[in-house]
């Protein structure tokens, strides 16, 4: 797997998981599913789901410290900032080699260019809020949003998976 696979395969998960309406039931099931998930698995895991304007689900699991609600914050500010996921953000700075305070003169202390943050996308719409997650990896905190959001719109997992 290269970053440039990984991002086109980021790009197609960002089109092809995108909802007719969004509000604050559909936030809470997908927050539930994260968290039941999270509890099941016994994985330390902060979530939050927000229009941009507001938070619309948090919970956090057993192990969660506090850095996980900064990362947390910072990734859903990178996902509003630049209207795509979080991990889409890091791909395109690591294959033009720079960081983001560097590319965009953004305090790293304020945004987090890693996996775990996505883009709540409405059709004709455009995107209006994110999904956030905080507590593994990079890849395993993206791909756990991902697995929520095919769920959620009852999409095949196996359609949006990251090269591997």
């Amino acid at each position: 797997m290269t970053l440039a696979q990984n991002l086109g395969a980021i790009i197609a998960q960002e089109k092809g998981l995108v909802f007719s309406s969004f509000d604050e039931n559909i936030a809470w099931k997908i927050g539930c599913m994260l968290h039941e998930r999270a509890v099941t698995e016994t994985l330390p895991l902060a979530i939050d789901i927000r229009f941009f304007d507001r938070q619309l689900f948090f919970a956090a699991t057993h192990g969660v410290v506090a850095d996980n609600h900064d990362w947390v914050r910072r990734k859903a500010r990178t996902v509003q900032r630049f209207l795509c996921s979080s991990y889409r953000v890091a791909h395109e700075l690591a294959l033009e080699e720079t960081n983001i305070e560097q590319r965009y003169f953004l305090s790293p202390v304020e945004y987090a260019a890693c996996g775990g943050g996505f883009p709540i996308t409405i059709r004709n719409v455009g995107v209006i809020g994110s999904v956030v997650v905080s507590g593994l990896p990079d890849r395993r905190d993206h791909e756990l949003v991902v697995d929520a959001l095919c769920d959620a719109l009852g999409k095949a997992r196996a359609d949006f998976l990251l090269p591997t």
